[in-house]
């Protein structure tokens, strides 16, 4: 069921570019005002998206001050990513050799 809230939480062109905008960001992450600015998404609408994600198991929250920061959880991501190549390679690792070799811990190349 992880499997499926996730995917269909990034099955939302919203919530896909704010998770595409927060993996590259890092740990520090982002604050949800920045998130606005850069997608021009209103503050009411970023929230409910944000909150989906959270839910989801890809977000993670901190509150500094009064300033919400949110970061892209990446266990969420590895775990889904390693559904995706063990379910679907159904124990042939060759059908997904590079995200198998990703999800492994190994890096890009």
């Amino acid at each position: 069921m992880t499997a499926i809230r996730r995917l269909t939480a990034l099955a939302q062109e919203t919530r896909l570019a704010i998770y595409r905008l927060l993996v590259p960001a890092g740990e520090e992450g982002l604050a949800a005002g920045m998130i606005a600015e850069r997608l021009g998404v209103a503050p009411a609408t970023l929230s409910f998206h944000l909150k989906e994600l959270e839910r989801a198991g890809l977000l993670q929250a901190r509150r500094e001050g009064r300033s919400i920061y949110y970061a892209a959880d990446y266990d969420g991501m590895r775990d889904l990513l390693s559904f995706l190549a063990e379910d679907c390679c159904q124990g042939r690792p060759e059908l997904c050799a590079p995200l198998s070799i990703f999800t492994a811990g190994e890096k890009r190349r």
